[in-house]
């Protein structure tokens, strides 16, 4: 790293910089915190805390939407990801953008039409209610905690960034912050308070991605083959920065795992539950197109921008530099902002502060929302109707919501702590694979066939899930690479590939059917034509 950008982010010799640092990271987490009180105090029952009490319109949920969809992935790890490996970086953005339009357009409006609070209504609507009920829960809670790992990565790599923290101390300190924030959003604010902390987040993050953009364009006058043609010879890779295969491409078994990622990015999001919560939000179903017009709007402007992200990184900042300062890359935007305000002056510190609170925006928004859905469905599939079976107070059940999401943060906590050297990209296409190998399959089915059955709930949502996981753990993700793997100095990996979703997806969608065609249970097509009918209209879902 350079002398300049090392004394810009060293402990001991940021001083002048780091009362600007904190007062920015302080005034963003105050007004987050006073809307979450302002929230709070509106937030009188059980459609108040899950849904917001339906009251935000198509561009406000638009608008969350976007906020809880670009996280630190994008943020971050996307930029991170082109700024090392060019095109194969960029295949990340496209993943994503393209997962969002097939979310949309597959499950997005019928479940908010069939749901109530969570995905375990839909699922639950056809089926025996306690074993589906218990298992959507299950898979939600451990998609959720996938996604948290990564705001936390990112959480604990960015803040120890601009305070110059070293120490593994001080950054598992920095972790347990996020956390306990991110507990605080929750139980005080519920759904309404996350949503609007959501919307300012979104704002916020166009808005300084709208101004690196510019300022990258603008140093190299808006030619953007300039920019390319520069990024290429400072990667030190020349020809092959800008051509596919740099990061998948080198044996056969990268150009699988890129299939693999593909796959998962494709059809993860369809899956996600803190998307797909967004969507119960707002009071009719033409409100959620209108949102959904929003949001593709904007993430798809966001997207775009991400090029200038990265290759903008990419030539401004030596890749020694960028792994100096994160072995995955995950401060290249960062450093990006201080490169372009100048590495010597107070332009360059103002800069990198601002972009860094605005990145620490996005991480506080998505967890929270992330947090917000795990345990809803803890307290209202589980809790309320598995183990009160129905019974359950509204009282009782926000009470649990609020406990859930106390043990969420601390496992997240935990877990983050693990995983904050990983790209965050990277570990957020796990929560996809997940996501799509153990609950999409299984909305799928619920929504368009009629002939599935409990048992083929069951299979698909805890046999994608198992081999989910079960391939994560035996991956190089978790061990056997010196780098980037969350266990170093051991290799039990035998699994080849870090992203599972080539396996577990078509695993979780085959069990499905499987354990359909093997049921003994006859499916309730009068059940069956009541939720076709709600997911086209909505006609009393809520």
């Amino acid at each position: 790293m350079s002398p300049a950008v090392t004394q810009v982010l060293a402990a001991g010799e940021a001083s002048e910089h780091r009362p600007l640092i904190i007062s920015l990271f302080a005034v963003f987490v105050l007004a987050t915190l006073v809307i979450t009180v302002w929230a709070g105090r509106q937030t009188r029952n059980a459609s108040d805390f899950y849904a917001g009490g339906r009251q935000f319109t198509g561009f406000q949920n638009g608008l969350a939407v976007s906020g809880d969809y670009m996280s630190a992935a994008s943020f971050l790890g996307i930029a991170g990801a082109i700024a090392l490996f060019g095109y194969d970086g960029f295949l990340y953005s496209i993943g994503f953008l393209v997962a969002w339009l097939v979310a949309l357009l597959l499950v997005a409006e019928p479940l908010r039409n069939s749901g109530r609070y969570t995905m375990g209504d839909v699922l639950a609507y056809r089926m025996r209610q306690r074993p589906v009920r218990t298992a959507a829960g299950t898979s939600t809670i451990v998609v959720s905690i996938f996604y948290l790992l990564a705001q936390m990565a990112g959480a604990g790599v960015l803040v120890s960034l601009l305070l110059g923290i070293t120490s593994d101390a001080g950054k598992v300190g920095i972790v347990a912050l996020v956390g306990l924030l991110m507990i605080v959003y929750v139980t005080i604010g519920g759904m309404k308070g996350t949503t609007w902390v959501q919307m300012v987040k979104a704002v916020l993050l166009i808005a300084g991605t709208i101004l690196l953009t510019f300022l990258v364009l603008l140093k190299f006058n808006f030619n953007i083959s300039d920019l390319l043609g520069k990024a290429a010879s400072n990667s030190g890779k020349g020809a092959s920065f800008l051509e596919p295969g740099l990061k998948y491409g080198a044996t056969s078994t990268s150009k699988i795992d890129f299939i693999s990622l593909g796959i998962a990015l494709v059809l993860g999001t369809a899956g996600l539950p803190h998307i797909l919560i967004r969507f119960y939000t707002v009071p009719t179903a033409k409100a959620a197109r209108k949102s959904v017009n929003w949001a593709i709007g904007i993430i798809g402007a966001f997207y775009l921008m991400t090029i200038a992200l990265g290759f903008g990184a990419a030539a401004l900042i030596k890749p020694e530099e960028i792994i100096a300062s994160n072995p995955a890359g995950n401060t290249a935007a960062p450093l990006l902002a201080l490169h372009l305000g100048g590495v010597d002056s107070s332009w360059g510190a103002i800069l990198l502060a601002t972009i860094s609170a605005v990145a620490f925006a996005t991480i506080l928004a998505v967890v929270a929302g992330l947090t917000l859905a795990s345990s809803s469905s803890f307290a209202h599939d589980i809790y309320a109707n598995v183990i009160k079976k129905g019974k359950a107070s509204e009282k009782q059940e926000m009470k649990a919501a609020r406990w859930a999401t106390v043990f969420i943060g601390i496992v997240s906590i935990g877990l983050g702590a693990l995983a904050r050297d990983l790209n965050v990209a990277g570990l957020v296409a796990l929560a996809f694979a997940v996501a799509a190998s153990a609950n999409l399959p299984t909305i799928l089915y619920s929504l368009f066939w009629k002939r599935f059955t409990t048992q083929g709930a069951l299979w698909s949502i805890y046999g994608g899930l198992f081999a989910a996981v079960f391939l994560v753990l035996f991956s190089p993700v978790v061990s056997g690479n010196p780098k980037t793997s969350m266990f170093k100095g051991v290799d039990f990996h035998w699994f080849p590939l870090d992203n599972p979703g080539i396996i577990s997806i078509p695993v979780g969608f085959l069990l499905g059917w499987l354990g359909t065609v093997l049921s003994k249970e006859k499916a309730d097509a009068g059940k069956y034509a009541e939720l076709e009918v709600r997911s086209l209209t909505g006609t009393g879902a809520h």
